[in-house]
């Protein structure tokens, strides 16, 4: 029943990065050597801020969970006007933040740590001398790396977090000093660019007025627009004919103008903002808004950090001018991109993924198996739950619901992550289900669905779905809440099905008599010496959940050898 966990990701693979081991070793350590479940520590020293992220690495799925982040925004742009050197304030802010990463690395068990430097080094002349002072001052070896190699590792973290189903994405990664511009379809990446425009350098070089004054506004929307459009073109290029493109947002930038919106349309934040989109409309309302505020008034703005605040502005208008020439009317965020595309890349070139190609296919899939280690589900029991729940969303398709493939995978999410609940307690262990999931950091889906996961998984005993449970009704729409009452029950009816959880029932196949609004259950035994008399009577018990979902009535009958479905 297990979906398979890999796809085929076909890159250009360069060495491994540089990686500094907490405890020194003669030679890096090999993955074995490091435990069957490594911690590992990414860190990316970028023009406006350092991030680090410490996460466990899973071989066997393959896969990460995120353990810990840091973050500080140490500004190593604010270089020298005149020499264009990396200043000494901003190497030594940085060289402290790099000092707190290596701590809380140790602190969370990683044995190494994979770190690299962007635009900001790789321009400055100082910049090797700064890596060296690093080497000395922190024990940390930090790679330098070009700016197509930086988009080649935010493609990697992007695709380790949502699932392209073979279509043709762009990438927009804003970064401080430079902005990487990637064009994908979940195998190789058919285009890797880096402009040097990025929300730091274009607010030293050309905002001067407070608020930003008509005529700056002007020079600056033309010179993004004019040093944007190669890396447009190129990603045209491309692409092939007729085909419709997609538009993927990563960054800081990126994610603070999602939260703005979040903030003035719904009042709220959503809990992820993987998949929340932001339309071109709306951009070009947040950036008229932001252009006419000072920068006191900016700050005063939910979601934006003093820092944030100051570059905010000249962030917005890279991305609302690529988006016009990509012609491209919304943005779909990702909250993965360089930190994570260096940990797929350690696992890459350690052979953690299997054949270096293996990879990206099943995001979903991954995730979900992820989320039920970390939360302790018995999978046995949870696939046996997905193969009965969607053999019956198969043959009742058409029949009595009209719902499509993507319903099928959040039924099959549902499923296998029913019961994680327990991972809290055994008491109402079906809302503990819905919370868990609804904050377990599940990747490849977008909020909604998240949502939708989690309500299935809640009302999977117990109480039907009722206006008067907040998480049923705040749903957004009558067909989500219709989705909601129909799947989850034929969810309650397949765990009914398997109530010793031993895969007792094997089969079912269902016979509709229309006329009579009547659905007859042939279940088939796995051994055909069983009764399955506690499954049946399980069945029965839970029977009026899609005899009210359905409007229709239920029965079901042990047959020891498998019937045709009519």
């Amino acid at each position: 029943m297990r979906p398979p966990l890999h796809g085929r990701l076909g890159l250009a693979w360069n060495p491994a990065p540089m990686s500094t081991e907490i405890a020194p070793h003669a030679r890096p350590a090999l993955p074995s050597e490091l435990g069957p479940e490594p911690i590992l520590a990414a860190i990316d020293v970028g023009t406006n801020s350092i991030h680090m992220v410490v996460v466990q690495i899973r071989p066997d799925l393959p896969a990460f969970d995120i353990v810990g982040t840091e973050k500080a925004t140490v500004r190593l742009g604010d270089r020298d006007p005149a020499t264009g050197e990396l200043t000494e304030a901003a190497m030594e802010r940085a060289l402290q933040a790099l000092q707190r990463c290596r701590a809380i690395a140790a602190a969370r068990g990683a044995t190494q740590i994979v770190a690299v430097a962007t635009s900001a080094v790789r321009e400055a002349p100082n910049g090797r001398q700064f890596l060296e002072r690093v080497i000395h001052e922190v024990g940390l070896e930090v790679d330098l790396i070009s700016g197509p190699e930086e988009a080649r590792r935010i493609y990697l973290g992007v695709l380790s977090g949502m699932d392209f189903q073979q279509r043709h994405h762009a990438i927009i990664d804003i970064g401080g000093g430079s902005t990487e511009l990637i064009l994908g379809a979940g195998q190789e990446p058919l285009c890797l660019t880096s402009t040097k425009v990025g929300a730091v350098r274009l607010t030293q070089e050309f905002i001067h007025t407070d608020p930003i004054s008509p005529s700056e506004y002007t020079v600056l929307q033309a010179y993004v627009r004019g040093m944007v459009e190669r890396a447009v073109d190129e990603v045209k290029a491309a692409l092939p004919p007729n085909t419709p493109l997609r538009l993927i947002g990563t960054s800081g930038t990126i994610q603070a103008l999602a939260a703005l919106h979040a903030h003035q349309s719904q009042g709220s934040l959503p809990t992820t903002f993987n998949g929340y989109s932001l339309a071109l409309g709306d951009l070009q309302q947040l950036v008229q808004q932001l252009r006419r505020m000072p920068f006191a008034e900016r700050q005063t703005l939910p979601e934006l950090s003093e820092r944030r605040a100051e570059i905010i502005v000249a962030g917005a208008i890279v991305l609302q001018e690529t988006m016009q020439l990509l012609g491209c009317d919304r943005v779909t965020i990702c909250e993965r991109a360089l930190r994570e595309g260096l940990i797929v890349d350690w696992m890459l070139s350690h052979g953690l993924i299997e054949d270096k190609l293996r990879y990206q296919g099943s995001v979903r899939q991954r995730s979900v198996y992820n989320q039920a280690r970390k939360f302790r589900v018995d999978v046995s029991h949870g696939e046996q739950v997905a193969q009965l729940a969607l053999s019956l969303f198969d043959q009742l398709r058409g029949q009595l619901h009209q719902w499509g493939e993507s319903e099928r995978e959040l039924l099959w999410a549902a499923a296998i992550l029913h019961n994680c609940g327990h991972h809290i307690d055994h008491s109402s262990h079906h809302k503990h289900s819905y919370y868990l999931i609804r904050h377990g950091g599940l990747l490849g889906y977008n909020e909604t669905e998240i949502e939708l996961i989690a309500n299935l998984a809640r009302y999977h005993r117990k109480s039907l779905p009722k206006k008067k449970h907040e998480n049923f009704r705040t749903l957004p729409t009558k067909e989500q809440r219709r989705l909601v009452e129909q799947l989850s029950a034929i969810l309650r009816a397949a765990v009914a099905l398997d109530r010793r959880q031993v895969g007792a029932i094997a089969s079912l196949h269902c016979r509709y008599l229309a006329p009579q609004r009547q659905l007859l259950l042939q279940l088939h035994p796995a051994r055909t010496s069983e009764d399955c008399a506690l499954e049946l009577w399980s069945f029965d018990y839970n029977r009026h959940a899609l005899e009210a979902a359905f409007a229709i009535n239920v029965a079901a009958e042990l047959v020891p050898q498998p019937l045709s479905a009519v």
